[in-house]
This record gives C-alpha cells, structure tokens and sequence, in this order.
C-alpha cells in the first residue's frame, strides 16, 4: 500500500489514542493510533454515511 497522508484530530496533540483518517481520490482510511497496522477502508458514499451518521447522534449513547 502506498504512504498515506494520515491526520488526526488537532484536539489529540500527542496523545496516542487517537482515530487517524487518511483521504484518498478513491477511498478513506481509517485507523486507530493504539493498533497502526489494523486499517479500516471506506468508499467516499460510505465515509459521507458514517459522517452523516456521526452528526445526526445514530451513534450516541
């Protein structure tokens, strides 16, 4: 797999337990800082979904 351009959120500073998502022109990637090696891959519909998702509360507990 090619080197992706990873981000994290800038409220993680250095922590290391933080999600890390990198965009790609056909997909994105997800990860957790803990396990680096353990990568999510998403279609762009299903990454607006999740975000969707996210911002409407489908995942609040």
């Amino acid at each position: 797999m090619e080197e992706l351009p990873w981000q994290r959120p800038s409220l993680c500073g250095d922590g290391n337990n933080c999600p890390e998502v990198a965009i790609a022109d056909d997909a994105v990637y997800l990860r957790s800082s803990l396990q680096p090696s353990a990568i999510a891959r998403l279609t762009l519909s299903e990454w607006r979904d999740l975000l969707s998702g996210v911002r409407n509360g489908e995942f609040d507990v």
